[in-house]
Formats: C-alpha cells, structure tokens, sequence
C-alpha cells in the first residue's frame, strides 16, 4: 500500500500564517468558524419561529447585525470553502475514504456517539468562551491577545487533561 504524503507542518503552519495575515488586513478580523454555524442557527430559528426571533434579545441583534440575512456573514461562505477545500485536498492526495478508523476498545457506535458529544461540547463551548479555535486562539495569538493565549493554554490543557482519561478508547496494547 502506497504511503500517504501530507504537507510539510511548517509549510503547512507558514501559510497558515500567511492566509490569517491576509484575512486579517482584508476584513480587520480573524477566521473562525463558529460564527458560521450561529448564523445558520439564527437563519433556521428565524424561518421556524420569527417570533420567538423577535421576542429574544440575542436573535434580535443578530439579526439587526446582519441586515442582509445571517447567511451571507463572509463566516459562512469560509466554512463552505474550508468543506469543499478539504474534500478537494483528500481527493487530490488520495485520501478520501468513508470508513471509521477504529482502534482499542471502540466501536462504531463508540466512535459516532463520542465524535458528536464532543462536537456539541466544543460548540457550546465556543459560544461561551465568544469563539472558536480559529477564532479565540489563533487569531486571538496572532494580535497578542491575553485571552487568546489562555484560551490555547486551556485548549490544549484540556486535550491532555482528556486524552489522560479516554486514551484507552483509541490505543491498542500491543
């Protein structure tokens, strides 16, 4: 079986760097991605319930915020092109597959219930601590943010802090 490459991680990093750089001068802001999916909440919950839309503080400014509909915040169309840019990426290099990668003790059902409980934390999470990874941490780093080098601390403080405790569901003896 033919080995399979990735880019290089400081490459990878560098232009990284170089693409929130340019985000950064073009928009006056960082990435991020959770604000993406709170305007495809609010876009929903106002299709759905309009009233409770307009009786709700939150929505309402949100609303107020994005005149010309929560879906056309530029967030939204990053997403959109984080997706297709990866699947393009996978299928470029031959690593595109539909399969669950098992190991250790999981299962599939492990594997599915574990993957969204971890999603929804981290998506609640995000709108608690006013951000994403991409948007909290890195591009709180890149402009020397106090909250964003303790919000990496605590992300990766966790991760271990977790991986400590769930490493048995992935790690085979052996």
């Amino acid at each position: 079986m033919e080995e399979k490459k990735y880019m290089n991680p400081y490459l990878a990093g560098f232009l990284l760097g170089l693409l929130l750089l340019v985000t950064i001068f073009i928009t006056g802001r960082g990435l991020g991605a959770s604000g993406a999916f709170k305007s495809a909440v609010v876009a929903i919950t106002n299709t759905i319930a309009p009233s409770h839309v307009a009786s709700s503080k939150f929505y309402t400014e949100y609303v107020q915020e994005h005149t010309d509909g929560p879906l056309k915040n530029w967030l939204v169309f990053e997403v959109i092109g984080v997706v297709i840019g990866a699947f393009i990426s996978g299928l470029i290099s031959n690593r595109l597959s539909f399969k669950f990668e098992l190991a250790g003790k999981s299962t599939k059902g492990i594997r599915i219930f574990t993957a969204l409980m971890g999603g929804a934390l981290f998506g609640l999470g995000s709108q608690l601590g006013r951000g994403c990874t991409s948007g909290a941490a890195l591009s709180g780093m890149a402009v020397l943010s106090t909250g964003g080098l303790i919000t990496m601390a605590a992300i990766f403080g966790g991760a271990y802090l977790f991986a400590f405790f769930f490493r048995k569901l992935w790690i085979t003896k052996g």
